[in-house]
């Protein structure tokens, strides 16, 4: 069984602290107040010690997309994403500047470290959150960022929250100039399943995506050719009140950070290795061998992200 990790490392803005996006968690950092070491190599070890092959770490804007490469240099199993996540969309404009230069430097980024950069994102359309951006402002550069895509070349990672008819519209009107996609923590309906593999895009599921029996049987809809896994950490992690923990059979022992202690994961962090819960809530729901679902999304995920290379 060999599993293929998505890691977000880049934190979601918050009203508070608008201008350092960095999520620190992985470096004993809450909240501002240092309450552990650094504990990243720990955090990767646990992953490795779970079958977790590769991980890719998602970048939200420009200033996340290098520090996430900066983390995927650091290993040789490591890889990143480059875009700008929907509630980032102000970035392009930001302070004045010229959005084809916020555009540009994504690309640069991107056409530079093919080796590392795997695919481009995090793009799409957050409507639960037009707080941080407006939902013009989101449609213009999640259509601003086709651009990206096509002077790349690589695989798209999907964002899209509340928003499907104009997600939808959007990735219908460029599909010729996608080489292929995952809409990544998918809680959509049945029907919004199916348009997105009517586009020939996968569908990823984290935690987030399995909370309600709801969720579940959409879930089960998905053929499993057309699935991916991904925690989506430090947020998403499978709580005892969703639907799905009844599923669970592995389990981690977590400890306040305040009580940190290297050998075990901090309560409330979600981490790459939690990702073998969400392929037992997978498998248990849909009857499925876990070793052989294991196995052909760890195969969807070098066909769409790392097609070429090894495949081990």
């Amino acid at each position: 069984m060999r599993l293929l990790g998505l890691l977000k490392m880049a934190k979601t803005p918050c009203r508070s602290r608008s201008l350092n996006f960095i999520d620190a968690v992985y470096k004993g950092v809450y909240n501002g107040k240092q309450c552990h070491e650094d504990d990243l190599e720990q955090v990767l070890n646990r992953a490795y010690q779970h079958n977790v092959q590769k991980v890719i770490i998602t970048g939200g804007s420009l200033k996340d997309s290098q520090a996430a490469l900066n983390i995927a240099k650091l290993k040789d199993n490591l890889y990143c994403t480059v875009g700008c996540h929907p509630t980032r969309s102000l970035e392009f404009e930001k302070d004045g500047q010229d959005p084809e230069n916020y555009l540009q430097e994504l690309i640069t980024l991107a056409n530079e470290n093919k080796k590392k950069v795997v695919a481009v994102g995090e793009m799409g359309l957050d409507f639960d959150r037009l707080h941080f951006a407006p939902k013009e402002a989101q449609i213009k550069y999640f259509t601003k960022q086709m651009d990206l895509i096509s002077a790349t070349n690589l695989p798209v990672f999907f964002h899209c929250r509340a928003a499907h008819p104009e997600f939808i519209s959007v990735v219908s009107k460029y599909r010729d100039n996608i080489r292929g996609g995952v809409v990544h923590s998918f809680t959509g309906t049945k029907e919004e399943a199916a348009a997105i593999l009517d586009l020939g895009l996968y569908i990823g599921i984290n935690g987030c995506s399995l909370k309600t029996q709801e969720n579940i049987d959409v879930m089960c809809t998905i053929p499993s050719n057309r699935l991916m896994i991904e925690t989506d950490c430090p947020y998403c992690e499978i709580r005892p009140t969703h639907a799905g923990f009844k599923y669970i059979k592995t389990q981690f022992v977590s400890k306040k950070k305040e009580k940190y202690d290297p050998e075990f994961c901090v309560k409330s962090r979600n981490e790459p290795c939690t990702i073998i819960q969400v392929l037992e809530v997978m498998s248990g729901a849909r009857q499925e061998n876990e070793d052989d679902l294991a196995d052909i999304i760890y195969k969807n995920t070098l066909e769409l992200f790392f097609k070429g290379s090894e495949s081990c």
